[in-house]
């Protein structure tokens, strides 16, 4: 593992040995499935995987010609991102140990899913995978309004994605969306 999360923004030196890889998206407290098939697929691949977290509670305030990325927090609570790439560095410790193939964390800022198709492009990624949100009215009410992260990855760019299904799937004939 390498630890390329101290800078919350990309570092377009380092991105190079990232070419072809393999992107798991994670979120803090997320199921292990989506970094258990994000390795597999990297193995497969014999590429590299890059576990990353996107801070949604900053935003890019503008980019250097060299890629190099400047944010702001949206609020000044600027711990509240840290902690959560704490517990995505930690996760992914815990899951991939030893027997992954060489992996590292990222952690990019703003919108998830624009965030994600940004850095897929500068690295030339392979795949995407991601997991679904947990079920619950209020998850269900927050996706009806920003969409899935994977639904807007999947009409924004051209890699493959895979959603990994987190949690009990919906029974045939119940209705995901709240009446």
């Amino acid at each position: 593992m390498t630890d390329e999360a101290s800078e919350p923004e990309g570092d377009a030196t380092t991105d190079a040995s990232l070419h072809g890889a393999v992107i798991a998206g994670v979120i803090p407290d997320q199921s292990p499935r989506v970094l258990k098939e994000a390795a597999r697929y990297a193995k497969l691949f014999q590429a590299p995987l890059v576990v990353v977290h996107v801070d949604v509670t900053r935003f890019v305030t503008y980019e250097d010609p060299d890629g190099y990325v400047h944010s702001a927090p949206i609020d000044m609570n600027i711990a509240a991102g840290e902690g959560e790439l704490a517990k995505v560095q930690d996760a992914a410790a815990s899951v991939l140990g030893e027997s992954a193939p060489e992996w590292t964390v990222r952690q990019l800022v703003g919108d998830p899913a624009m965030a994600i198709k940004h850095f897929a492009d500068e690295i030339d990624a392979r795949l995407l995978v991601v997991g679904t949100r947990k079920r619950g009215f209020g998850e269900s009410v927050r996706e009806f309004f920003t969409g899935s992260v994977g639904a807007r990855l999947a009409h924004r760019q051209h890699r493959p994605i895979l959603i990994v299904p987190l949690g009990e799937p919906v029974p045939d004939g119940e209705e995901i969306w709240p009446a």
